[in-house]
């Protein structure tokens, strides 16, 4: 499993002489793309480069235990490395496992009510506050690109790009965690409707999609049906005089993206744009995993928002995943942004199976 490193050897030191390049710079995609690539590199050869390093520490070690038997300290030394090189082994073993080529993309997510009407609209609302929140503790940036407000306050659905600054490490861009998120989140709590104080359960659906570049999707404008039509708030009530939302369809699919939140027709044309590029994406991602072994049709299933991924039980300040068993009872904290604990037992569960898989 290790040779493979030695041709990234070669790949990374190209990857360097191009990033000091002036003229790759002049490409801003470019550069971004070979920065991934190669941030990605570095960490795999450090691990391999500290594990090799080790190694040779211990031979180094057992062959001056073997000149001097009667000094205990050289074979002392390479008993003593032995663990670190075993930790070093297996943390390189886990960065070879091939990842989703999606993971170092920027997310686009989706959150909308279900079950539970009002209530599942302030849930979803909370939901949103979440990974907000969340977000801004990685430093990502969270936009809106749309939102039906409920009259309560929540959201009967909100759409929402979120962007890293720089280039992450592996498995630190927001679609690589985030993308565990997809599914059904069940809420069981006394809704702010409910006047005799009984517990009830709703829903809210999130879908994640990793966000496309106009290079990643090429959309051709004659498969686009393009409508337009008046913008509307809580209620129904006109929000806009002007027909400035958009709804685009795209024939070839069916797939059907609408934006009122912009101000102008041409922006809310961009932010849909933005979607629907996505959404092809995510399909012609999903289409070759449905080729692919059983290692990558789990990933879809933890996209799969007919699932019931997750509960949030207020009551008992409970916290439930049901795809890994975790559990906790620091919902508040959770619910402020303190999300990371929930996502690391998802991406510890991936990359197991993901071993799993690779070793049968």
């Amino acid at each position: 499993m290790f040779e493979a490193v030695e041709g990234m050897l070669a790949e990374h030191a190209e990857l360097e002489t191009r990033l000091a390049a002036p003229e790759t710079h002049a490409d801003a995609r470019l550069a971004k793309r070979l920065n991934q690539r190669y941030a990605a590199l570095s960490s795999i050869i450090d691990a391999y480069r500290e594990w090799q390093q080790l190694g040779d520490d211990i031979e180094a070690a057992r062959e001056l235990a073997a000149e001097d038997p009667e000094d205990a300290a050289f074979a002392e030394e390479a008993e003593a490395l032995g663990p670190r090189r075993h930790e070093a082994e297996e943390r390189l073993r886990r960065l070879l496992v091939p990842r989703d080529p999606a993971d170092d993309k920027d997310a686009i997510l989706e959150v909308k009510s279900g079950e539970g009407g009002e209530e599942s609209a302030l849930f979803a609302g909370d939901l949103l506050r979440m990974y907000t929140r969340y977000a801004e503790a990685r430093g990502w940036k969270v936009e809106v690109l749309d939102a039906a407000e409920s009259d309560l306050g929540g959201y009967k659905s909100v759409t929402v790009a979120v962007k890293a600054k720089g280039t992450p490490s592996p498995g630190e861009a927001p679609y690589a965690l985030l993308k565990f998120e997809g599914g059904v989140h069940r809420v069981q709590r006394v809704p702010v409707t409910e006047s005799q104080g009984r517990v009830h359960t709703s829903a809210a659906g999130v879908l994640v999609l990793p966000e496309a570049e106009q290079v990643d999707v090429q959309v051709d404008e004659n498969d686009l049906r393009i409508d337009v039509f008046r913008s509307s708030g809580p209620g129904g009530q006109s929000v806009n005089t002007t027909d400035s939302a958009v709804r685009i369809t795209h024939l070839p699919t069916g797939i059907v993206v609408s934006c009122q939140n912009e101000k102008s027709q041409l922006q809310n044309k961009e932010q849909a744009l933005r979607i629907l590029r996505s959404r092809l994406l995510q399909a012609a991602q999903e289409a070759a995993d449905a080729e692919a072994g059983e290692a990558r049709r789990s990933q879809v299933r933890t996209v799969d928002r007919s699932e019931r991924i997750r509960t949030y039980n207020f009551p008992e300040n409970r916290i439930s995943d049901h795809r890994t068993g975790y559990k906790s009872y620091n919902l508040d904290q959770v619910l402020d942004g303190d999300l990371q604990p929930v996502l690391d037992s998802c991406v510890d569960a991936d990359l197991a199976a993901r071993l799993e898989a690779l070793e049968q």
